[in-house]
Formats: structure tokens, sequence, C-alpha cells
């Protein structure tokens, strides 16, 4: 019996395929333009390798998740619902508690990562993903991610993160805000950020 296909098949040439390919050692990262960014102990380097348009509400105190310049520099210009990044950190480094609009799910590539949230007491729980480890937020989750890893200070680690939407949003907590505020770097958010290559990528922990 045949089979008969539902789905329409669609034709794609190597150059537009080529288009979609993203190397890790040619990827462009930030490290600037989210509230955070230049506090002590959140340094990192945001990698915007699958779409993150910025949210149309980007001056009313909702953020691209990756920041400003990142936001408009995707290796993989596409808008197919769902977005991919690296952050690169190194050890006790990691964003201030936040927010989502939409899922963001983290999955451990070097290092170990602490994924926390806060629980319907209001205190604050965690667990450690190892390289290959999942955790998926829903939207409205507070969470944070720092890195962990045991070992050299120098030692950049990598985790993955997918968010859902075109063109997600993420707001930093108001406890969060205040703290930047007291630190005097609310002003900081808009400071031109350094844009870093990857490099060669960095050994597996």
């Amino acid at each position: 019996m045949e089979h008969a296909e539902l789905i329409p098949r669609k034709p794609v040439s190597r150059e537009e395929m080529m288009k979609r390919v993203a190397r890790f050692s040619k990827l462009k990262g930030s490290d600037g333009g989210l509230p955070d960014s230049y506090m002590p102990g959140s340094e990192r380097i945001l990698y915007n390798v699958i779409g993150f348009q910025p949210p149309p509400t980007e001056d009313e105190g909702i953020v691209s998740p990756v920041g400003e310049a990142a936001a408009r520099m995707a290796a993989v210009k596409i808008s197919e619902g769902f977005n991919l990044g690296y952050c690169r950190a190194l050890p006790g480094k990691g964003p201030m508690m936040h927010n989502h609009d939409t899922n963001e799910t983290f999955i451990g590539i070097t290092g170990v990562w602490r994924a926390s949230w806060e629980n319907e007491q209001g205190k604050v729980e965690h667990i450690d993903l190892k390289p290959l480890d999942v955790i998926s937020f829903p939207p409205g989750a507070i969470r944070r991610f720092h890195n962990v890893t045991k070992g050299p200070a120098d030692e950049y680690s990598i985790l993955m993160f997918v968010i859902a939407g075109d063109a997600p949003g993420a707001e930093f907590t108001t406890e969060a805000m205040q703290e930047l505020e007291a630190a005097g770097l609310l002003g900081n958010k808009h400071a031109t950020p350094k844009i870093k290559s990857t490099g060669t990528r960095p050994r597996a922990q």
C-alpha cells in the first residue's frame, strides 16, 4: 500500500542550509547588555546561536535573555518558535535571580552548573547539572544559574540554554534590581558590551 505523506516536502539548497550552520569556534559572544552584566559574581559571556529576536517591550523593563547586543547577532537567523544559546562563565559566576515569559531549558555542556529556583514558600532550592543533564523551567519561575565547577578559577565552563518563542523576554526580580541599584550599577545596563569569540572549545571537565 502506498503511504501518503501529510507534511509537504520542501527542497533546500546547500546555500540555504549553510545559513543554518553555526560553528562553535566562530561564534561571537557578548558580556553586556543586561542589568546585572557588571555585577561582581554575575559576569558571563552569552552566545546567541539560534533566534533571539529582541522582545517588543525592550524599553519597558523587559530585556532579551541574551542582552541587547547578542539579541541582534544570531549565528542562525531564524524565527521558528525557539531560541538556543550558550553561557560561558568562570567558577562562581552566573546571573542574578530573574524570570522569563516563556519556557527556559538548561543543558550542561562542560563543568557543573547550579540551577536554582524559588519554591512556593519563597525559599530557594537548587540542583547541580553535570554534562548533558537537563532542567526545564516553566514561564514565571524565579530562577538563576551559576558555575559551581571545582578546579582552576580561570577555566571557563559552558551551559546551553533553549528558550521558547521567537522574541522571548526576561525580567530581573525586584530584589535583584534593588541590589543593582544599591551597587550603583543600573546605569551600566546600556554600556557597550565587549564582543568576544569563543576561541578554542574549552575542554570538558
